[in-house]
């Protein structure tokens, strides 16, 4: 429901403000501008879909293979003594667990790629056990939060953007994303529990999320006593080899077990096809909302708003320049992409604003997106507390950005 209203707030406002423009500043080409944007967005969505094509067939016929070879159902009851008290309506070792785990460990690889279809699959196996089918159930909400906070623990595309931008140290922004994605994926976690009413007291839960922090901790120091070559080798060259270790262990898995692992992975392509046609309408939808928004000078008229309030109230605006990442993230991830692109080019690289966009935009994922993408993949109309959760993670997430960029940079 909240995404509905949000949906129809994006329409009103970039209508009524445009309509401001027109009759009082006679700016008689604003609706032509919101009309081109809204069909630019509907083509560009179309051509998403259609781009992930090829990747959900490929994914989605691999998973079919780890299904079918035991390796999924082998994962599943690994992680479930302490997954299940996130997923309490999972049965034990039922194999959506291994999925939701694979597509996690991809999002905090930074293999983007992976970790869509790896979703969509795991949201199909949600689906499976979820009684209405129409409304999202607290495991598929707790399941999109956890995509929606955007945990990254290697943000290769951020670290090759600032080198192409000719930042001094273009890793000097990892430790700090590391700390803000982890803000906003452990306050998605929280809130969506006690909505939930998860017990977080749980022993083997705090274990786990214990182990989690402890592990993040860890995985700071490693990369904190690294020069900037071996990090840049270390990031990109562990996302290419765990991509390609799951492949060829589900492959022999399969092999081991004596099925057909080629008919078993042209099964899932086909899975994979069909999914991307689903998703069209809903993409569709979101895209062009955001893009009439932005078209119409909503976006900019809000950021000109917060920077004027910042001001009166005597704050510190020198990371305004990098909010316009930190406003579109959610709704867009290319968009937010140009957008850090564009600050850095104007405050530059290594200015507190250029370092803070590359902060904002590894903190946290594009929460409308995912949320369209997945809810649409399975046909869930009734989203329930999913937006607020994911919402709540991304404020935690960009509150979080901005401390420790004044922390490492300010």
């Amino acid at each position: 429901m909240l995404l509905n209203y949000i949906w129809i707030f994006f329409f009103a406002a970039g209508f009524l403000l445009a309509l401001v423009r027109l009759v009082v500043w006679g700016e008689v080409g604003v609706m032509s501008d919101m009309t081109n944007a809204a069909m630019d967005a509907a083509t560009n969505a179309f051509e998403i879909s259609l781009g992930l094509t090829g990747v959900l067939a490929l994914w989605m016929g691999v998973m079919t293979i780890g299904e079918r070879g035991g390796a999924v159902g082998a994962l599943a009851r690994w992680l479930s003594p302490g997954l299940r008290r996130l997923f309490p309506s999972v049965p034990e070792g039922h194999p959506v667990m291994g999925q939701m785990f694979m597509n996690i460990a991809a999002n905090m690889l930074g293999l983007d790629n992976a970790a869509t279809p790896l979703g969509l699959k795991a949201m199909e196996g949600l689906q499976e056990l979820n009684k209405r089918k129409d409304t999202a159930s607290d495991d598929m909400i707790m399941f999109l939060v956890l995509n929606t906070s955007g945990l990254t623990l290697i943000p290769v595309s951020v670290i090759v953007y600032r080198a192409q931008m000719g930042a001094a140290q273009p890793t000097d922004v990892f430790i700090p994303i590391l700390l803000a994605t982890f803000a906003s994926t452990l306050a998605g976690i929280v809130v969506t529990a006690w909505r939930q009413h998860i017990n977080l007291a749980d022993r083997r839960l705090g274990l786990m999320l214990g182990g989690a922090c402890a592990a993040v901790g860890l995985l700071v120091w490693a990369f904190s006593r690294m020069d900037r070559e071996t990090m840049n080798l270390v990031s990109s060259a562990s996302a290419g080899i765990t991509l390609m270790t799951i492949i060829v262990a589900f492959i022999g898995a399969g092999a081991r077990k004596r099925i057909n692992v080629y008919e078993a992975f042209v099964d899932g392509a086909k899975d994979g096809f069909s999914t991307a046609v689903r998703i069209i309408p809903y993409l569709v939808a979101i895209l062009v909302a955001v893009a009439v928004f932005r078209a119409s000078g909503a976006m900019e008229l809000l950021m000109q708003g917060i920077e004027k309030g910042i001001t009166a109230l005597g704050g510190d605006t020198q990371w305004v320049g990098a909010l316009p990442t930190a406003l579109m993230k959610p709704l867009s991830g290319s968009g937010a992409r140009g957008l850090m692109v564009d600050a850095m080019q104007t405050y530059g690289p290594d200015s507190l604003a250029g370092r803070l966009s590359c902060i904002f935009q590894g903190s946290t994922d594009t929460t409308f997106y995912i949320l369209a993408v997945y809810f649409g993949s399975v046909g869930i109309k009734r989203t329930r507390h999913a937006v607020a959760c994911g919402l709540a993670a991304d404020v935690a997430g960009l509150t979080a950005a901005v401390a420790v960029a004044y922390m490492f940079f300010g």
